[in-house]
């Protein structure tokens, strides 16, 4: 090297120079094939076989990583690299990027791929921000709302940018979790002091130990529809689902109105033509004279239909008698929007899901099969769990409470 280095320089600086940076270049190139030249003995363990023949048995993953799996599984069988190659049509370099990650990282960092630098970002994170505030303004005059289209035209007026792909304002808007274009509509609570006043009471009531002379009856009602078939549905078979004509008739609806206890392992459901006045009273007597006979005050949560009111009661029956029904129950509502707070909403989604999520075209046979689902149900004595306590409450809704504490 060193009688290299005079000669050069006794030719002179430029050629010096070129020759030098050749020689740089023949020891990078030299270094490389030695580094290439490394033979990486591949030994797996029990475990790591067993890994390996998992991946190839089943389930879905990249070909990469197949192929991967399938160098190492060779190479630990001492095939060589040249079989190797032939047999699963991949590159010398790919056999030997794969043993090296194995040998100087481990099982998992030879069959992931290594991470790839990529084009730079076409949004710099402040004008990532800049976009993600845009989509959350109110969209220009004569458009209900922000396009891809329109964001990247908005896009192209706020920054230097001369172009902006539509893909991009995509995956950016993607990785924020924004869709200007949906909508949803909810009922937003306006949380007072009435509004807590009403959770907490209900609470509450949760919260007490079973008293079978006071017990807490959750009640609501639940309109259903009478779906009747055009045409037989064809019955499943061996590789083939049920199946039924998208075509149907409707038969009216009836109602259904749902009573849980609270506290122990009992519902009942009435199904009815309408949810009237005198509907809801009939209830209420069926619920005193009838389901809890014994019972001392039956205190009754629901919501905030105009229905459910004392005064249902006298515009069905004679004052004496809805004097006497009322005389034994307490009704405690929920707040205004807040009927998740009725622990009857929970049983009734349970009652669609179970027995309702399919055509029923009669009342009578709504009846039948409702009643069948309900003895089902109380037979397993069935219970909700409600977790949710005035104390969570005020630990998670502290924030909304009108008066804060010090």
């Amino acid at each position: 090297m060193a009688l290299q280095l005079r000669e050069l320089w006794r030719s002179g600086r430029r050629l010096f120079a070129k020759r030098l940076i050749h020689l740089s270049l023949t020891c990078v190139s030299s270094h490389q094939e030695a580094q290439m030249n490394i033979r990486y003995h591949v030994e797996l363990n029990q475990l790591e076989r067993e890994q390996l023949n998992a991946l190839l048995s089943g389930g879905r993953h990249s070909a990469r990583r197949l192929k991967r799996a399938q160098i190492l599984l060779a190479a630990n069988e001492g095939v060589s690299d040249e079989v190797i190659a032939a047999t699963l049509n991949v590159s010398g370099s790919t056999i030997y990027r794969t043993k090296r990650r194995l040998v100087e990282a481990n099982l998992e960092g030879a069959l992931s791929e290594e991470p790839r630098p990529g084009v730079a970002r076409k949004l710099s994170a402040k004008e990532e921000a800049l976009l993600v505030a845009t989509a959350c303004s109110t969209p220009p005059p004569g458009r209900a709302r922000w396009t891809l289209e329109l964001l990247a035209d908005e896009m192209i007026k706020l920054t230097d940018h001369a172009q902006i792909s539509c893909e991009t304002v995509r995956r950016r808007l993607g990785e924020n979790h924004l869709k200007p274009w949906r909508k949803d509509m909810w009922c937003i609570p306006k949380v007072d002091g009435e509004y807590v006043a009403r959770m907490e009471d209900v609470l509450d009531l949760y919260a007490e130990a079973p008293d079978p002379q006071r017990p807490v009856v959750c009640f609501d009602e639940s309109p259903v529809q009478l779906i009747g078939e055009v045409r037989d549905p064809i019955s499943a078979k061996p590789m083939q689902p049920l199946r039924y004509d998208c075509e149907y008739r409707r038969n009216g609806t009836v109602n259904l109105f749902v009573f849980l206890d609270a506290h122990q392992p009992w519902r009942r459901v009435k199904v009815t033509d309408r949810r009237t006045n005198k509907d809801f009273a009939e209830c209420m007597r069926e619920l005193v004279d009838i389901d809890y006979a014994d019972a001392k005050t039956i205190r009754v949560v629901m919501d905030n239909l105009s229905t459910h009111s004392p005064g249902a009661l006298y515009d069905a029956f004679p004052a004496a008698e809805a004097r006497r029904v009322l005389k034994r129950l307490e009704f405690h509502h929920t707040p205004k929007h807040a009927s998740w707070l009725n622990m009857v909403e929970i049983e009734i989604g349970v009652l669609k899901s179970q027995c309702l999520d399919r055509r029923i075209d009669d009342k009578h046979r709504m009846i039948a099969e409702i009643n069948a689902w309900q003895q089902q149900r109380n037979a397993q004595r069935a219970q909700i769990q409600w977790m949710f306590t005035t104390e969570k409450a005020r630990e998670k809704l502290h924030k909304a409470y009108p008066v804060k504490e010090s």
